[in-house]
Order: structure tokens, then sequence, then C-alpha cells
């Protein structure tokens, strides 16, 4: 049954993107990010009360910078999928897991550098071959996904979608940080929802919201769901790590959140009629390959954790 709940929240979340798809064309991306957090503290503060969670913190400081980095992600990711075709916009998010594998081997690598003082008796860790091959494995996936996006004068959104899935990272890393706390998850993620509307609204007040005249309320029907499908999705992916009792169970889990990049492929080509070319496939194929792999290797460096935020 966790499998299920994972794939319908990576459904969840790829609808998500088609509906800032489609919100893009009148908002802004900061107007899009207050109101997603705007509907997202309304939905999490009734779920919360619901399951009487109280929403009270010891650690509003960590909070603060999950949100941070977490807005970050948020919002050069709905940039990207304003920018880009939708399947490369959610494919660079989800780089995440690649990201995790690139700090890993970078601290590894830094334990090799002499240092004066050291204590040369302390040993070493392994420079994990596997993970640097994941890693290379994983950035050789962009740039084939890549490749027809920068002819077509669009380097600059894959940069910030690929920015979108370093910042999303550290979210993830934090977001574990707070669960070995016992923050819990509706608490963590309205804390998100707050930062987003804070963050949104001061993003929007200095570029500007788009002008009342230029956009009618059908078109404002787009800023809902973009709101509710992303806590729906949420749930359904807190559930999927929640109902998973073992290490395999677990695992099986976390590589199933990457059937979001095959839904954001399919409704990329059938919504949008965006051409992805044999390279742009390959390019995907290897980064869920390489994601999947950084998630395997990794599971003896970081604990079971909670569904990734989007």
């Amino acid at each position: 049954m966790q499998a299920l709940w994972m794939v319908l929240g990576a459904l969840f979340f790829a609808a998500m993107g088609v509906c800032v798809k489609f919100a893009s064309e009148w908002f802004s991306s900061a107007e899009l990010v207050l109101y997603r957090g705007l509907i997202g503290i309304v939905f999490l503060w009734v779920l919360a009360r619901s399951r009487r969670v109280a929403l009270a913190t010891r650690y509003p400081g960590m909070h603060a910078w999950r949100s941070l980095v977490g807005v970050a992600s948020l919002g050069a990711w709905f940039y990207a999928i304003a920018h880009l075709p939708l399947a490369t916009a959610v494919t660079l998010n989800y780089m995440s897991s690649v990201w995790i594998a690139a700090f890993l081997v970078g601290g590894a690598l830094l334990a090799w550098v002499p240092v004066p003082g050291r204590d040369g008796s302390v040993p070493r860790p392994p420079l994990q071959g596997a993970l640097v091959l994941t890693v290379l494995a994983g950035f050789a996936g962009v740039v084939m996904m890549l490749k027809p996006s920068v002819g077509a004068n669009h380097g600059f959104s894959g940069m910030v979608g690929l920015m979108s899935g370093l910042s999303a990272a550290f979210a993830y890393m934090q977001v574990v940080a707070l669960s070995r706390l016992g923050e819990p998850e509706e608490r963590t993620v309205f804390y998100f929802a707050l930062g987003s509307a804070v963050a949104g609204g001061i993003a929007a007040a200095v570029t500007g919201f788009t002008p009342a005249s230029e956009w009618t309320w059908q078109h404002a029907l787009w800023l809902l769901p973009v709101g509710l499908l992303a806590a729906v999705g949420q749930l359904c992916m807190t559930r999927a790590y929640a109902s998973a009792k073992t290490q395999g169970e677990t695992l099986l889990v976390a590589n199933l959140q990457y059937s979001g990049i095959l839904f954001a492929a399919l409704f990329s080509v059938w919504l949008f009629d965006d051409r992805i070319d044999g390279l742009g496939w390959a390019g995907m194929a290897l980064i869920i390959a390489s994601g999947i792999a950084a998630t395997v290797l990794r599971q003896r460096s970081l604990p079971r954790a909670p569904a990734e935020e989007h």
C-alpha cells in the first residue's frame, strides 16, 4: 500500500506542475509562491487542528532556515516550469538526491585534504567511488536534457531549474534534522507554507503584482489547485513513508518518487505539445537511474526520512 501512496503523491505533484504552468501565463513566480503558501496555511491549520497537533515549536530558527531554502527551491522551480518544458523543469528539480550524493562525496574529499594539526591517526572516510560515478552520471543526464533547451535560448532557465534541485537538497536535509527532533510533519509543512506566503508576498511587492485588468477569476482558479495538490501530494508521500516498516520498503518508497518525472513527461507531451527527442529521453532516464542509485548508496549515511517537499 505504501507504494501506491507514493505513486499517488508523485502524480499529485506532477499535476501541480501542470497548474503552475497554466497559471504562470497570468501570474509571476513570486505570486504563485505567495498563493501556494496562503492556501497551504489554511489547509494545514485545519489539518493540524483536526489531528490535535500543536503548531507552536521550540525550534523556530531551524524552521526559518528550512523555509528559506525551501522557498528558494520552490521559487526557482516555478520559474523553471514557466520557462522550460514541464518534463525538463520537473526532472531538474528531482536532482536533489544527486546533489545530496555530491555533498557526501565532497565531504569525503575534504577529509582527505592535508590540514596542519590534523591527527593522522584518525582514519579517513572511503572516497565512495560508486557515489562519484552516480553524481557524474546525474550531471551527464542534465547536459543531455538541457542541450535542446540551451539551443532554444533557455540556458538561464535551465540553470535556475538546476538550482531548484540544489536548494531542495538543502531543504530535504533540514527536514531530516527536524524529524530527528520529533517535529510533526504537519508543523514542519505549516511553517514552510508560512514562509512561502511571507517570502512570496515580499517578492511580489518588490517586483509588482499582476494588474487585475490582465487576469480574470477563471485565470485565478488555477491558483487553488496549486496549493491543494501540493498539500495532498505531501500527505500521500508522508503516508507512504509512515507505512514503510522495513528498510526495503522505505527504499522502494523513496525510489518510486521518481515516477513523478514520468507523469510530468506524459503531461508535457499531452497537454503542452512539448517535443522530447531521443537525447532528452535518454538524459531523463540517466537522471532517474542516478537518483535511484544515489538513494540506495546513501541509505547508510542518512536516516529514514520523511517525504521531500515540493
